[in-house]
């Protein structure tokens, strides 16, 4: 699991690429949750267009970080998303809570 981080504003882009799974969370949590801390970060916006697979602990590090920048007044988006892994946000309901978008300046612009 790869991940990078651009922030805009005050919107940190997390691109994540490869499987975010039991084996890779607590690393990828960690990570987001400094450059959230570090970067006065409100909105997180989830670049999924290289992830292969994502678990229930892929779906927990998604949760997490929306609740921590609900508590910011943020919100939380996901772009890129291919078949596989839209088909998990929509059977998790995830979509209740992160929206998605097209791309990142229509989710930049959108937040």
């Amino acid at each position: 699991m790869e991940v990078t981080f651009e922030t805009i504003g005050n919107h940190l882009i997390t691109k994540l690429s490869g499987e975010l799974d039991h084996h890779t969370a607590e690393e990828i949590r960690e990570r987001i949750d400094k450059e959230i801390a570090t970067n006065s970060i409100k909105n997180i916006i989830f670049d999924m267009e290289d992830m292969n697979f994502m678990d229930s602990s892929g779906i927990g590090v998604v949760i997490g970080r929306y609740k921590k920048v609900q508590k910011l007044g943020g919100q939380a988006a996901v772009i890129h998303l291919n078949s596989r892994v839209e088909k998990i946000f929509k059977m998790s309901g995830l979509f209740h809570i992160v929206k998605k978008f097209k791309n990142k300046n229509e989710a930049i612009e959108r937040l």
